[in-house]
Formats: structure tokens, sequence, C-alpha cells
């Protein structure tokens, strides 16, 4: 692997991260939003990743190996997890009962998934900063 092919692959990590960080702020801005265009709460959008590796093969194959490699976004979807109940019969939104149907996004959950997403960047971007620097390297070699 040379070290454009290593600066390709963070790239790509760091698009795929950014994505992520974007969704996140996204739940976190909307955490209190019980009516969306769609009709009722907001849900929560959860980012797929993917890798851009074929398969092992491809990878043996000295033709292949640099052709796809690194991490894309699948999609991103909604949440499956049903909203949250509360009872709040003052609420605009609420039921006969006096329950409002809540996002089901966890604040916790979320300010510890974008800490991750921003540890991952920075961890690409120092793979980065690190081939940069081999590659100067290389050249100081070769004066």
């Amino acid at each position: 692997m040379d070290i454009f092919t290593t600066m390709k692959i963070s790239a790509s990590a760091l698009k795929a991260q950014r994505v992520r960080m974007n969704a996140i702020s996204s739940n976190l801005a909307n955490i209190e939003t019980t009516r969306t265009p769609d009709g009722g709460p907001y849900r929560k959008r959860e980012v797929i990743f993917q890798s851009t590796q074929q398969d092992f093969a491809s990878t043996l194959d000295s033709r292949l190996r640099d052709a796809a490699q690194g991490v894309k976004v699948s999609h991103i979807q909604a949440s499956s997890a049903p909203p949250k109940m509360v009872y709040e019969p003052s609420h605009p939104d609420a039921d006969e009962r006096g329950m409002v149907a809540m996002p089901n996004v966890n604040l916790v959950e979320e300010t510890a998934d974008m800490m991750s997403a921003s540890r991952a960047y920075e961890a690409n971007v120092t793979v980065i900063k690190s081939a940069k620097r081999m590659a100067l390297k290389a050249l100081e070699i070769g004066r």
C-alpha cells in the first residue's frame, strides 16, 4: 500500500464521519420535535457505513488492490425504535390521555456517539498528517 492509498482511505473515513456528525447534530437539534412534516415525532437518524473493499480475493489481486478501499456511507435510516411516551396534558400534541409522543433520541447516547465520531475524525486526520510527513521524509532522503 502506498502513501496515497493511505490518504484516500483516511479521506473516505473523514467524509463518512462528517456525515455521521451531521446526523448526530440533527438528532440533537430535534430532541424535542414532536411534529414533523411526515406526521408524528422526529425519528432518530442512524448512519450506516459500508466498506468499499469488494472482497478478500480482490485484496490479493495486485491489479485490484488499490481500486476500492475505504469506507462510505451506505445510507441514513430513521430508527425503528418507538417514540417515548411522556405524560404532559398541557402539550399541544397530547392525545386524549395526555400522552405526548416524543422523539426516540437519547441525549447521553448522542453525546457519546458525537465524541466517538469526533475521535475517529481526529484519528484519520492524524493518519493523513503522518502519511504526509512520511512522504516529505522520503523526498528528503532522495536529495
